[in-house]
């Protein structure tokens, strides 16, 4: 049944930077736009939801909304209590993960429509794909203050044609169903043939033009169209929840379609128990944790899906992301994961982007996933990076530009090129890729090149024809959004200060010393075979010397999967780092999510970190500065942020 108009009844909840004013709105008190001041920017997901939260998937949800947000003024049950029907805030609204506990949250909470500056990709698809109306036109404000009856049209302004039609429905599971039962034709690109960028050829090549056809000649940005996945997978945080819409949407008894292709982790909350507060396991929260995992691997032995679990040695096989790249992707395809650091995979020359739970759960019976063609800017890396500074520090020196503090990266392609770019091991490749997103980018690519082909061969034993066949490359003459030149050598070790990866400043420009209590190395973008090069080497050099880690000072070492422990094995490394004083931790996501050793307890400690996102609360009560895994040892050392 398709919405034509809307009327808002319910009460207008501004996020502002006020605390007093946000508590008086929780109190009953009505605000206008002009009252309300400064709204908060950057909201991310993690303050929507939790990690905690996130234990749950249904309806008990919509208790915790927005239960993280900065300030610990929003309480349980405070958004359902208060009957907001709109919710409001600054730029980057759910920014971070691709949760879709978050809208989800907001939504049986008994919000209906998210205002909001600018909105991220992954976070505003999800609220489309729920029901979930956005906009981010503030004027629509006043017509609801005064009772109007809003035209749904309203809401699909700027919308790509399938997007709409799926507001206009209600949501992605009756779009769907309408589109197997005939009664919607997706478009598919009609785009006539032109020079393409490396996403844009990929995609033209994936678009379902029919139930078991795929390709056109050309796409351009903004063209919406179905993909056909070459890869899907999910971990325990999210594949009970896609599980449970997959069952409601289309029958108990559906059946995953292609299940070869489909993969689950065991990797996000392996290690919960070691760092759940007494609070939540009062609350019943580890058994619901526990229960996430047990839950997956019912469904991946019921529907012949392959399960990445745990290993007798200790944690899991894998973070999913560093399984990606050493064991499934290869270049030119397209691959969706429930997580938004699948991106990662773009190092080996894939399109790859992360969906929420109802993409998932519609891609689990479709094989499709739905999206507008991006973008794609440009980023052209020259010269050589100097000692100590390495694709961290490129990435936190990126972020920091104007272009993507004010948004404007949100929902592009980051294309990296360039001989800089082509002089990085496939690992430091995978950090440009793996942060794209914390600059609100649906992805980021590199070309695949000879390094891809060997390192695939070394890595797989696949056939070097073979994946040389598969590279895509953009044409000469594309057309990109923008074109930026990078000097690595110009770039120097570089922290983003606490509250966003888009904070980032030359460590030598921290001013007065940082002292920490945490030093924290892991997660998927930290926790790679070159990262434990670089944590070796740091660490090395002061063993030689006769220093360990400073005395109040606490290093955790993680890998990101079972092979990158053997390697450091094999190096002499793990001799190097337990000499020093530091903690190994199995391979797990980890501190980077509050889920392991390494996370903050108290708001009072300060962490230097190499994973991906210092987001509020995110890793712990604690103040979290970024930076690389050379700057993450050196500081261990030290007792305070220092570059190697």
């Amino acid at each position: 049944m398709e919405r034509s108009t809307v009327r808002f009844e319910g009460r207008i909840l501004y996020l502002t930077e006020d605390a007093d004013l946000l508590r008086r709105q929780i109190g009953g008190e009505r605000l206008t736009r002009v009252q309300a001041g400064k709204l908060v920017d950057n909201i991310s997901t993690d303050e929507i939801t939790p990690g905690w939260v996130c234990f749950h998937y249904d309806e008990k949800l919509g208790e915790y909304a927005l239960v993280g947000l900065r300030g610990n003024v929003i309480a349980q049950n405070d958004l359902m209590r208060n009957r907001f029907d709109v919710i409001v805030s600054g730029r980057s609204k759910g920014c971070g993960s691709s949760r879709e506990t978050a809208p989800y949250a907001e939504q049986v909470a008994g919000v209906r429509l998210v205002v909001a500056e600018t909105i991220e990709k992954i976070y505003g698809q999800n609220c489309t794909n729920i029901g979930l109306l956005t906009t981010t036109d503030f004027s629509i404000l006043d017509r609801i203050q005064r009772g109007e009856e809003i035209a749904i049209e309203e809401f699909t302004k700027g919308m790509d044609p399938i997007s709409a039609d799926i507001v206009r429905m209600g949501g992605l599971f009756e779009y769907s169903k309408a589109r197997m039962a005939g009664r919607i034709r997706p478009p598919c690109a009609e785009t006539p043939p032109r020079p393409m960028t490396i996403v844009e050829k990929i995609c033209a090549a994936h678009v379902v033009t029919g139930p078991d056809a795929v390709g056109v000649p050309a796409v351009r940005p903004g063209d919406a169209v179905f993909l056909r996945t070459d890869l899907r997978f999910s971990h325990e945080y999210v594949t009970p929840m896609a599980e449970s819409l997959f069952n409601a949407a289309f029958g108990a008894g559906a059946r995953v379609t292609d299940p070869g292709s489909v993969f689950a982790f065991r990797d996000h909350l392996t290690f919960i128990g070691l760092v759940m507060p007494p609070k939540h396991r009062e609350m019943g929260l580890l058994e619901k944790a526990n229960g996430l995992a047990t839950t997956q691997e019912a469904f991946a032995k019921r529907q012949g899906v392959a399960l990445y679990g745990e290993v007798p040695e200790g944690g899991s096989e894998a973070i999913c992301h560093n399984a990606v790249i050493e064991d499934l992707a290869l270049p030119g395809q397209v691959v969706a994961g429930t997580d938004s650091h699948t991106c990662m995979a773009g190092a080996l020359g894939a399109f790859a982007f992360g969906v929420g739970s109802t993409d998932m759960a519609n891609a689990w019976a479709t094989r499709d996933i739905r999206t507008k063609v991006p973008q794609t800017a440009r980023f052209h890396l020259t010269g050589r990076l100097v000692p100590g500074v390495c694709a961290k520090d490129v990435m936190l020196h990126l972020l920091a530009m104007p272009f993507f503090r004010r948004g404007d990266g949100i929902g592009k392609a980051l294309e990296f090129t360039g001989d800089g770019t082509f002089s990085l091991p496939i690992d430091e490749r995978a950090t440009l890729t793996n942060m794209s997103v914390e600059a609100g980018g649906m992805t980021g690519i590199v070309e695949a090149d000879e390094v891809v082909v060997d390192y695939l061969s070394r890595m797989r034993q696949v056939s070097k024809d073979d994946v040389r066949r598969r590279i895509v490359h953009s044409d000469p003459d594309a057309e990109y959004a923008l074109r930026f030149d990078v000097d690595l050598g110009a770039i120097r070790p570089m922290v983003a200060t606490p509250g966003d990866p888009r904070n980032g400043v030359p460590v030598g420009n921290l001013g007065d010393a940082v002292r920490i209590d945490i030093a924290y190395g892991g997660s998927c973008t930290g926790g790679k075979m070159a990262d434990m090069d670089m944590y070796a080497q740091v660490l090395g050099a002061a063993l030689a010397r006769g220093k360990k880690v400073a005395p109040g000072v606490r290093l955790y070492l993680q890998f990101g999967s079972q092979k990158i422990r053997r390697y450091a094995e094999s190096k002499g490394y793990v001799d190097i780092f337990r000499g020093v004083g530091a903690q190994l931790v199995d391979p797990s996501c980890g501190a980077c999510i509050k889920a392991g050793p390494g996370a903050s307890l108290r708001e009072d400690e300060v962490t230097v970190s190499s994973q991906n996102r210092n987001f509020p609360g995110r890793s712990g009560p604690g103040q979290v500065y970024l930076a690389s895994p050379f700057t993450v040892a050196a500081s261990a050392i030290a007792g305070h942020i220092v570059g190697p």
